[in-house]
């Protein structure tokens, strides 16, 4: 795979640049710049090397249907906004766009408009490909979070031009080969979530390679009462305890510290009054709402003698503060560390980075990912079709 800013001749060059632009609109208005900002070192670099940019991104799900509300007009805007270079928007049907149109534009930055839009580009029509492609010289993907979909804009389009990848999606798999192939040992997951089933094939994938792995969160929950405890009124997943067998069992054979709540944080609601409780008081109209004090005194011990750290997940009912410690102690551990370069840092999930944000600590990680999707199956050790349109 082949980065972008290895090359040297781009002057004067029409630049076809996959991004992934979905960012979270409520009336036309962004709510989160997070995805722009860290597509904006790739266009900065694009535009010092004089070259013309012409991006390709999309909005929600039209499923080939013009929605207005999904236009990609905001984020030019945004974009325009940061950059301070003029972004124009190209509302015009791609079958009546050609090369000699773009030459023709003054502006630096194209933005197509939403290309899903077009049937064909989910479809991933090897036609509408080529015509993607006949618009530029050379292909640059920066949309890792969009690459394990197999569309036209990400996998068809490589097939007609030169192809590279971005500064972002070149961080990304970095990071990511530094959790599942370029590991410093010890390596540790902490991974949460509300469905262990959702998880499985990600956690045994891992397994193998990781020296701990400490399941936190909804998840958690089916384990302590797989382990014989009572968990009230939790939240939990039905008919898994044959998936938890095989989770324990993978572990012992590969050597995986399996680690889970010993003591938890409950309440009769997710609003109510918290207490600390042993795994064995639980009362049937309690649920838990967070790791306890042991289990945290246990995590931060593990944390301080792990080089490598993959969080997906946060430890409790985050949204509620009372029920955020756990989450808020396993950051601070981790920034800690991270400050003192002791640890490589990667997080992922959404829930994860929403905690992180409000705990604006999110920069004080080694990586951040917003891949959503992409992320979870390359941890599920996937091939991902827009790595391979990249190799």
């Amino acid at each position: 795979m082949k980065n972008i800013k290895e090359q040297t001749n781009l002057l004067g060059k029409k630049i076809i640049l996959r991004l992934d632009l979905n960012v979270p609109l409520e009336n036309s208005k962004i709510t989160d710049t997070t995805r722009i900002d860290k597509i904006l070192p790739t266009i900065e670099f694009l535009l010092n090397q004089n070259s013309k940019i012409i991006i390709l991104s999309h909005v929600g799900r039209p499923k080939g249907k013009i929605i207005k509300e999904l236009s990609l007009k905001p984020i030019g805007e945004e974009i325009e906004k940061k950059l301070r270079e003029k972004v124009r928007l190209i509302s015009n049907n791609i079958s009546s766009i050609n090369k000699k149109f773009i030459d023709n534009t003054k502006e630096n930055i194209l933005l197509i408009e939403n290309i899903r839009y077009y049937p064909q580009e989910e479809q991933n029509d090897n036609k509408f490909g080529e015509q993607l492609a006949s618009l530029g010289d050379i292909y640059v993907n920066d949309a890792f979070s969009c690459s394990h979909r197999a569309h036209s804009s990400i996998c068809e389009i490589s097939k007609f031009l030169p192809a590279f990848s971005g500064l972002q999606f070149d961080l990304e798999v970095k990071a990511l080969k530094k959790i599942t192939s370029d590991i410093t040992k010890p390596i540790t997951c902490i991974i949460g979530g509300s469905k262990i089933s959702t998880k499985i094939n990600i956690i045994k994938n891992l397994i193998p390679k990781f020296d701990n792995l400490i399941i936190v969160g909804g998840m958690a929950n089916n384990i302590i009462e797989y382990s014989g405890n009572k968990i009230g009124k939790s939240i939990k997943e039905e008919n898994v305890n044959e998936i938890i067998t095989e989770i324990f069992r993978l572990s012992k054979e590969e050597n995986c510290n399996i680690i889970y709540p010993e003591d938890v944080v409950v309440a009769e609601s997710s609003n109510g009054f918290p207490q600390n409780k042993e795994l064995n008081e639980i009362y049937n109209d309690e649920m838990i709402l967070d790791i306890g004090p042991k289990t945290i005194k246990k995590i931060l011990n593990i944390i301080d003698k792990t080089k490598t750290i993959l969080w997906n997940g946060p430890a409790g009912y985050f949204e509620n503060p009372i029920f955020a410690n756990g989450s808020k102690e396993i950051a601070k551990k981790i920034v800690e560390n991270n400050k003192a370069n002791k640890i490589f840092s990667v997080v992922g999930g959404g829930d994860t980075v929403s905690l992180l944000n409000s705990l604006n600590v999110v920069d004080n990680f080694n990586f951040v990912s917003t891949a959503g999707g992409a992320f979870l199956e390359y941890l599920e050790g996937k091939e991902l079709p827009g790595i391979t349109a990249l190799n």
